[in-house]
């Protein structure tokens, strides 16, 4: 069994990637709202700023700065995947692990931030991803991702992190 190591840094920023377990189903964007709703129950518990997200149908990326004494991101993921699922009907067939029912893969990808050229190249990534995956032609197309709140604060193209800037939720206005 692998032994994965994880970069922990209290008040660190962090890229990650959550994928579905089967990619062909949209539950993200079909059920954004309960997305939105796992994410807001799972902030209010345990606090952390949003820089930048997008979901896709099958997978989102999203950057977060953890709070200055605090590292860990995975019990905030942990959280964020079980809440979503809970509020997913109750026909679904349990995986057997607590919290997935098959909805989620195990594991995530996170990377955690080098500096200011690092952090605009994940932001800029995050923002156009859905026209990476010809989702959209255009990132002004993609309700579901921070790219309005950016655009209205920074301008196009990204490349530097507004002064107070107050990220919405996964595309809410």
């Amino acid at each position: 069994m692998p032994n994965y190591r994880r970069l922990l840094v209290p008040g660190g920023t962090y890229f990650f990637t959550v994928n579905l377990r089967n990619r062909r189903r949209a539950i993200l964007i079909e059920r954004i709202a309960d997305l939105r709703s796992s994410w807001r129950e799972m902030e209010a518990g345990r606090s952390f700023e949003t820089v930048a997200a997008v979901v896709l149908p099958d997978h989102m990326h999203f950057i977060w700065n953890l709070p200055p004494d605090d590292d860990d991101f995975s019990t905030r993921i942990r959280l964020l995947k079980s809440g979503f699922t809970r509020r997913q009907s109750a026909t679904l067939k349990s995986n057997g692990r607590k919290g997935e029912r098959n909805i989620w893969q195990r594991r995530y990808w996170e990377h955690c931030i080098k500096d200011d050229e690092d952090l605009s190249r994940h932001i800029d990534y995050i923002h156009f991803n859905p026209v990476k995956h010809g989702y959209v032609k255009d990132p002004d197309d993609w309700p579901y991702s921070t790219w309005h709140g950016w655009k209205r604060e920074v301008g196009r193209p990204i490349n530097t992190l507004p002064q107070n800037w107050k990220p919405t939720h996964l595309g809410e206005a």
